[in-house]
């Protein structure tokens, strides 16, 4: 009886390699933060309570990014 091959699976582009840099893997999760938890949207609809939504500038906003950016490389420098 031969062999069953293995299937054919092909490596996503956000899985983390020997190639990638630490500053690649926290962008990554600092995109990934960003849409799963709905950050940056301009109205979020929520049910029941929520408070008076917070409009940011375009500054507020970007520094809002830029800090997670930076707790995501230390939290990815912390695991490596």
């Amino acid at each position: 009886m031969a062999e069953p091959e293995p299937p054919n699976v092909s490596v996503p582009e956000t899985a983390s390699g020997p190639g990638r840099s630490p500053d690649e893997v926290a962008l990554e999760l600092m995109k990934f933060v960003a849409v799963t938890t709905g950050y940056g949207r301009a109205s979020q609809s929520a049910a029941g309570f929520s408070g008076k939504p917070v409009a940011r500038s375009i500054e507020e906003h970007t520094e809002a990014l830029l800090d997670l950016f930076e707790r995501c490389r230390r939290v990815v420098k912390k695991e490596a």
